[in-house]
């Protein structure tokens, strides 16, 4: 891949890579089909079970990713310190755990909606953990760049995937089994992830140990973020994102029940449509990879944010059509925009890990998750809000235009001078 960035020698590939990235990649794979039953079933279990209203619904995605301000940078100083491998089967074993409590109580008439908060914002805090070290520890195994490129376009693949064929195939499971089953579903795939991660035989080499004087917390904290915030291309990748995602999670929050209470639609056609949309992904994942070698991951990443934000804003606009023609019209805009975020993922995540030094690569990351995860939280609690004094449309709007913004973002510095350098050349 094409970045604009000064090179580094590379270690070589673990000599387990292919074996323990397909045990990885499984896991994973199921784990995030399962979390799509949860876009879901949540919403619906709080307004059908719990008998909660729309605005306090959207709390829900709040407890999840709220987690990401006070932990997301802590997190990343601690899991450098620490065996990323561990430290990801303790998480998915604590969501596990969560989601399996969240049924049981359900399932005993003891859930109260104070309660799922609680247990959600539990597995919120395995969550930062988790995704911190998930993306660390991948360049443990590949150290060939194009290799590990392709590890996180395949990654990002079953993620796209899981977000089309899950929210398709939870709609029946919710009407059979209602949004409880779809809760232990979820907890079921944490189980598999858990074995997939114990299986994995690679260890990563022992870094060098620093001692945890007064203020090592502090201070390694700051070291992360001044690499990620100085870094030429790395800060309006960052930037961007941020504002990207705040506004999106205003739109994602609001979208089942908006599909539910203002389109009209069943529990099955939401997941039809929710999934359908997400089609889009595997086709920027696809074309990640040759957009970056063909055009250098700087303009790469301006092309796929401009096509993801041209359809994140024909959604509410083709959406206000109503009826089938509104539904039809919303899968429409979210495929181009899924096609332009899926895309924009592997690039950037690739582009990040190439440029941090190893000792860094978790500080580094866990600036990404605090910025960007933790948007998604503010962008529910935005979501509660609009929704709360003006519904559920205008906080589909609201959201839709704002991602508009992230593009004078991201063309800045280092991207734009390398934007510009390209094209003279």
């Amino acid at each position: 891949m094409a970045i604009d960035t000064p090179a580094r020698a590379e270690p070589a590939n673990a000599p387990t890579a292919r074996r323990d990235f397909g045990l990885l990649w499984a896991g994973q794979s199921l784990s995030l089909f399962g979390d799509q039953f949860l876009v879901l079933a949540l919403p619906l279990l709080a307004v059908t079970v719990l008998d909660a209203s729309p605005a306090q619904a959207a709390l829900l995605p709040f407890a999840l990713f709220v987690p990401f301000l006070p932990l997301g940078l802590p997190a990343g100083a601690i899991v450098d310190r620490l065996p990323r491998r561990t430290v990801m089967l303790i998480c998915d074993a604590v969501q596990m755990i969560a989601f399996g409590a969240v049924w049981a109580l359900a399932v005993a008439g003891g859930l109260t909606f104070p309660l799922l908060f609680a247990l959600v914002l539990a597995s919120g805090c395995a969550v930062v953990f988790f995704q911190v070290a998930y993306t660390a520890y991948l360049p443990s195994l590949y150290g060939d760049p194009h290799d590990l490129h392709r590890g996180n376009t395949r990654l990002a693949l079953s993620e796209s995937l899981s977000k089309a064929l899950g929210p398709m195939a939870a709609g029946p499971v919710i009407a059979a089994l209602g949004a409880v089953g779809a809760v232990a579903a979820n907890a079921v795939s944490f189980g598999a992830s858990v074995v997939s991660l114990a299986l994995i035989r690679h260890r990563e080499p022992p870094r060098t140990a620093t001692a945890r004087e007064r203020g090592w917390l502090r201070r390694d904290i700051a070291e992360g973020l001044r690499f990620a915030l100085g870094h030429p291309i790395l800060r309006p990748v960052l930037i961007c994102g941020t504002t990207y995602v705040l506004f999106l999670s205003m739109v994602e929050t609001s979208l089942v029940l908006y599909l539910r209470d203002v389109i009209g639609l069943s529990p099955q056609w939401i997941g039809v449509v929710v999934g359908a949309a997400a089609a889009g992904y595997p086709i920027g994942n696809l074309a990640s990879t040759r957009l970056s070698r063909r055009l250098g991951a700087p303009r790469a990443l301006m092309l796929a944010a401009s096509v993801s934000v041209l359809g994140i804003v024909a959604m509410p606009v083709l959406g206000s059509l109503g009826g089938t023609a509104g539904a039809v019209g919303l899968v429409a805009g979210s495929v181009v925009h899924c096609v332009g975020e899926g895309a924009f993922n592997p690039v950037s995540v690739t582009l990040r890990q190439t440029s941090a030094p190893p000792a860094l690569l978790a500080r580094v990351g866990s600036v990404q998750r605090f910025l960007l995860w933790g948007a998604i939280a503010l962008g529910s609690l935005l979501a509660s809000g609009v929704t709360a004094l003006s519904g559920l449309s205008a906080a589909v709007w609201a959201g839709a235009l704002g991602t508009v913004l992230c593009l004078p973002a991201l063309f800045t510095g280092g991207v734009r001078a390398a934007v510009l350098r390209k094209t003279v050349s």
